[in-house]
């Protein structure tokens, strides 16, 4: 996503001039803004303060927080319910024998590559 060029306490007072009276012509003059911009903004920063602002921010970055706990957990518990759901012992059913497949293609498990 691209960054604004205007802080959250920027906007926050270009929608204030709006509020004054301020022609809205004017303004997006004023500050080289488009039209959907401003009414962008005022969508999303209406009667919004400078602590709210803050607060927001606060949250948002606590929520991304927890999302990515979240991630790494489920990926964690679904790694370990795959392990715990296979029967132990068992090979794998795409291959054959472990040292056969050793011998033939002449890794180094010790075992005699075949010719």
């Amino acid at each position: 996503m691209r960054k604004s060029r205007f802080t959250e306490s920027q906007i926050v007072e270009i929608l204030k001039q709006g509020e004054a009276g301020v022609p809205i012509a004017e303004i997006l003059r004023q500050h080289n803004i488009g039209k959907a911009t401003y009414f962008q903004w005022r969508a999303k920063y209406a009667g919004a303060s400078d602590a709210e602002l803050k607060r927001l921010k606060e949250l948002e970055a606590e929520n991304a927080k927890l999302k990515r706990m979240y991630a790494e957990l489920a990926l964690e518990n679904a790694a370990i319910k795959d392990v715990l759901s296979r029967k132990r012992g068992r090979r794998p059913r795409n291959v054959k024998s472990w040292r056969c497949w050793c011998r033939s293609t002449g890794s180094r498990c010790g075992a005699p590559a075949r010719p």
